[in-house]
């Protein structure tokens, strides 16, 4: 999947850890690890936002995208 998510990485700069922040943002640890680990389909806008205004960045330092073989070559 082309979209990155470095919740991980903001988590560490932040000194926080998981518990914490799904506990903060009202949801469960297990919905927090499947989005750390990018195996979600999507995010609700709702969510991102509580996770930025908690870690005091933007969804850009959050999400990256970086384009695999197929989105390069137009297929």
């Amino acid at each position: 999947m082309p979209v990155i998510v470095n919740l991980d990485v903001m988590l560490a700069r932040r000194k926080m850890r998981s518990k914490e922040l799904a506990a903060k943002i009202g949801i469960t640890e297990q919905n927090l690890s499947l989005l750390k680990s990018g195996k979600v389909r999507g995010v609700r806008f709702s969510t991102l936002a509580r996770i930025c205004a908690e870690l005091e960045c933007q969804p850009g330092d959050l999400l990256e995208y970086q384009p695999g073989p197929e989105e390069e070559d137009g297929t």
